[in-house]
């Protein structure tokens, strides 16, 4: 009886030791999977590394628009792959439109008010409308005065109507471009400007947005977002 009840008990750890081992081994196994280095496949979908501070670049398109991203400029994670997208959200820091770093990961999670952030959107858009257009369509119905007059850093300044959906916000207009500045408040301590969609090639568009403590910088800003895209676009 003793002889039997040993058995019986070795075996019964047996099973749950067996167990254990095998779902290290998957999960060691799963663990090298994920941290190998991706490469594309012959169909150029396969994923890249999911690191924002590599070096790899990103062959993708939009509508039709061919792009090769360094990872680094990337936000979302599910763009970070090779392919067709229908838009791509990429950030950058002032001065110099540099990426992401780990270095500096607090400075490209933070929303500070004079935050160097530049955030761009890149989407198919086969009804974007030009500045003109927009001006004239979207804004002029809800501006106080249609003439405008002079704003800051050598812009013209557009006011809205107070009861209207733009009632907080600012229209500046300049060198063929649009930025809708979000008003400080107490309940937005942190306000933006957003350059509005312009059309970069045949239905698709560009938007960037800044803090509204950079719009001295405007005119910097705009060469700079339009050098960068210039190069993804090489």
């Amino acid at each position: 009886m003793s002889e039997e009840g040993e058995i019986h008990q070795h075996s019964g750890w047996l099973i749950p030791l067996m167990v254990m081992a095998v779902i290290v081994l998957l999960c060691a196994a799963l663990l090298i999977y994920y941290l190998r280095p991706f490469a594309l496949g012959r169909n150029g979908t396969a994923p890249f590394r999911d690191s924002r501070a590599s070096s790899a670049t990103v062959p993708l398109s939009v509508d039709g628009l061919r792009l090769r991203i360094p990872l680094r400029y990337i936000e979302s994670r599910s763009a970070r792959t090779a392919g067709p997208k229908t838009m791509v959200a990429l950030v950058a820091a002032l001065p110099d439109m540099r990426g992401y770093s780990e270095d500096e990961a607090q400075l490209f999670a933070g929303n500070a008010p004079d935050s160097p952030l530049v955030h761009l959107l890149i989407r198919a858009a086969w009804n974007s409308l030009g500045t003109q257009d927009r001006l004239a369509r979207i804004y002029m119905p809800y501006i106080t005065n249609p003439m405008g007059e002079t704003g800051p850093f050598g812009l013209t300044h557009y006011g809205f109507r107070l009861h209207t959906g733009y009632g907080r916000d600012d229209l500046y207009a300049g060198d063929g471009l649009l930025l809708l500045c979000e008003r400080p408040a107490q309940d937005l301590p942190s306000p933006n400007c957003l350059a509005i969609d312009r059309p970069i090639a045949p239905g698709v568009s560009l938007s960037y947005r800044f803090k509204r403590a950079q719009l001295s910088s405007w005119r910097a800003i705009n060469a700079d977002v339009g050098r960068l895209v210039a190069d993804f676009r090489k």
